[in-house]
């Protein structure tokens, strides 16, 4: 066996582990959306809130001294960006989880993977990157997708759909803080966006809108913060391990496996217009990270 072929053989190995990753963020991710959209069928959306970011704050503190080097990681000078980092994670969390318990689940997906472009679109005033027309075109081609899935005018818009697009709003300006929080720990950048939906959440929680949890929610709940973790150290193992542009086919996978947990569990069924405007904003997503990439070491635009 020649060097090369020992070479390449170590490289597709690298590139399966990083795919297993992905797929096992993807798994969680999926998994945390479908107990969320359970949960909330039955308890409010401030006590979802405020039950997953205290049992996810605790795993993340567990973890610290074993994975994150310890309690002094939390440790930082820069409070007001994590102070905007809290409210944005806030935002995202309450938008996307309140437009999840009003709509279907592959909708809610569709609607949220517009958080790719909207990056795109915000890393030119705030990180000041050069974005050529092609780009710039993919992601006016991803809004008209979003439109299609809207239809404004075809009583499908509504303010769930705009929660969603505002957590996803929020979600890709959290996405631009963290270029300029680099050099803070990972435990600090994580635990922090984690105690502001907390904070928030027991703040608007009263005793109107608590219902104490079954064993059945009480199990779902444990299972949304376990799906929290796993989607958590899947991307994170999967997004170091090899280029986006491998990877991102595969994140796209959710959408297909919430359409068919959708079907599966509530009777959901897409219209060919959410299929129509997912499939646009898939296409557009992925050339914009085709684009961000560069192809065969051609500087993108």
């Amino acid at each position: 066996m020649t060097f090369n072929a020992v070479t390449d053989h170590t490289q597709h190995d690298h590139v399966g582990r990083a795919i297993a990753w992905l797929l096992l963020g993807v798994f969680g991710g999926l998994g945390l959306d479908l107990c969320a959209k359970e949960i909330l069928r039955t308890y409010s959306l401030h006590e979802f809130v405020l039950i997953r970011s205290i049992l996810g704050l605790l795993i993340f503190l567990a973890l610290a001294p074993r994975l994150f080097g310890g309690m002094k990681m939390l440790h930082t000078s820069r409070w007001m960006w994590h102070l905007l980092r809290t409210l944005l994670a806030s935002g995202a969390m309450f938008g996307f989880f309140y437009g999840l318990s009003q709509m279907p689940l592959v909708n809610a997906l569709a609607l949220g993977f517009t958080a790719p472009l909207m990056m795109t679109a915000l890393s030119v005033p705030f990180l000041g990157e050069q974005v050529g027309w092609r780009r710039w075109a993919a992601v006016v081609i991803g809004f008209i997708g979003t439109l299609i899935i809207l239809r404004p005018g075809g009583g499908e818009f509504s303010f769930a759909s705009f929660a969603i697009l505002v957590a996803a709003f929020c979600y890709a300006c959290q996405a631009i803080t963290a270029r300029y929080l680099a050099t803070e720990s990972m435990l600090s950048l994580s635990v922090y966006v984690v105690a502001g939906p907390l904070l928030i959440a027991g703040v608007l929680i009263d005793g109107g809108n608590w219902l104490l949890p079954d064993v059945k929610g009480w199990a779902l709940l444990i299972c949304a913060g376990a799906c929290s973790v796993i989607a958590w150290v899947g991307f994170i193992n999967g997004y170091r391990g090899t280029s986006p542009a491998i990877l991102a086919p595969f994140e796209y996978s959710a959408l297909i496996g919430g359409a068919i947990a959708g079907y599966l569990i509530w009777g959901e069924v897409p219209d060919r217009w959410v299929l129509v405007g997912a499939s646009v904003i898939i296409t557009s997503g992925l050339y914009v990270v085709y684009r961000e990439v560069g192809s065969k070491g051609v500087p993108a635009d």
